[in-house]
């Protein structure tokens, strides 16, 4: 599919929309359908909607609009050795930008490298009133009035239609492997809160029970948990 801005045709569908009483249903890859609470409307698409439309690579600094594809991105960024710290997971190959924004979902790195509002710097928004708007910047220092770019961060959609997204990015690890391994759960946890932990490896990880996925921390054995 073809890079395109279509702010005014999400804006010309909203319009119409409101006129009529019509609600609708911002959708993307439809990945995260599950995640959230059921929304019946028509549909809202922001798929074609895509393409990236700034990188600055000495700056660590990327800006897409939000029905670019995941994969894209990160393939665009694996050109410069940078990578998105928080590891959104993608649940298929559709994920979008604004989905993962809107979604709020982190990967295991998150006690590490934070959460998906700490690298979010700016936004455009398309708000229920059909006004765009932009917030933020393509600067971390960015303080000039109420940081509605973090609020959009796992809002789901119910503040507003992403239009396009900024990012903080950094390099990507100079080395990296997967392990796998199973254990128990009485013996994960005596790993976790009893044995002394030695190493100077930035260690990310997941773990799966009892049908969850999670992140385990010290002192928070529930964080981060989504179904399997």
């Amino acid at each position: 599919m073809r890079d395109q801005d279509q702010s005014a045709r999400l804006q010309a569908e909203l319009a119409e929309a409101r006129a009529a009483g019509t609600p609708l249903r911002i959708t993307g890859g439809n990945s995260k359908a599950f995640y959230g609470r059921p929304v019946e409307g028509k549909a809202l698409d922001t798929t074609g909607h895509r393409g990236i439309v700034s990188q600055v690579p000495t700056e660590l600094v990327l800006t897409a609009r939000a029905g670019t594809p995941l994969l894209d991105i990160e393939a665009e960024l694996r050109q410069h050795g940078q990578h998105l710290p928080f590891e959104p997971p993608r649940f298929g190959e559709a994920a979008t930008l604004g989905g993962t924004i809107a979604c709020g979902l982190a990967g295991p790195r998150r006690p590490w490298a934070g959460a998906v509002r700490d690298h979010v710097l700016g936004c455009r928004v398309l708000t229920g009133q059909g006004d765009i708007l932009h917030f933020g910047g393509e600067v971390m220092k960015n303080v000039a009035g109420y940081d509605i770019a973090r609020l959009m961060c796992g809002a789901l959609g119910t503040l507003g239609v992403l239009l396009e997204v900024s990012l903080k990015v950094l390099p990507r690890p100079a080395a990296e492997t997967t392990r796998r391994f199973e254990t128990s759960a009485a013996a994960a946890i005596e790993t976790l809160f009893f044995q002394r932990q030695v190493t100077v490896i930035d260690f990310q990880a997941e773990c799966r029970h009892g049908g969850c996925i999670g992140t385990p921390t010290i002192g928070s054995p529930d964080r981060d948990r989504i179904p399997a």
